[in-house]
């Protein structure tokens, strides 16, 4: 069973991202470690969701190409992407599981459905669009 690392700073920042991009779906990269089973994220990325949709997101492809570069130089790859639901569970749509092109990298998506009570979960999407929940534990 996949197993993510997520330190409790890093999960305030992406939650804070996706807050203060209310109504509209926020997003971004996680870069970090992985060993066997066990995933360590080791930086964020803040993107901008350039489609401003409360439906749906796009990464901005020069954010993106920065993420990517800066991960490399750190000795970093990167290992999944975030994004926000805010009306909805947090479980991937129908769009999140048809643009899943990566079948190695998690798909976080965190949900704002409920005031006050924010959702994060990380899943694996396969080739054939399967999805499977992954644990995450959030650490000092």
């Amino acid at each position: 069973m996949i197993k993510l690392y997520l330190k409790k700073s890093y999960y305030t920042t992406i939650l804070d991202h996706c807050i203060k991009g209310l109504p509209n779906e926020s997003c971004g990269l996680l870069a970090g470690t992985e060993e066997d089973e066990e995933i360590t994220v080791t930086k964020v990325y803040l993107l901008t969701n350039v489609d401003a949709s409360r439906e749906h997101f796009s990464m901005d492809p020069k954010e993106q190409l920065a993420a990517l570069k800066d991960a490399r130089a750190n000795g970093y790859k990167i290992i999944g992407n975030f994004h926000s639901h805010p009306e909805s569970p947090s479980r991937p749509s129908e769009e999140d599981k048809r643009l899943a092109f990566d079948p190695t990298i998690e798909y976080l998506i965190l949900s704002l459905m409920e005031e006050g009570n924010p959702v994060l979960k990380a899943f694996g999407i396969d080739k054939e669009k399967n999805v499977t929940i992954h644990e995450i534990e959030i650490t000092e």
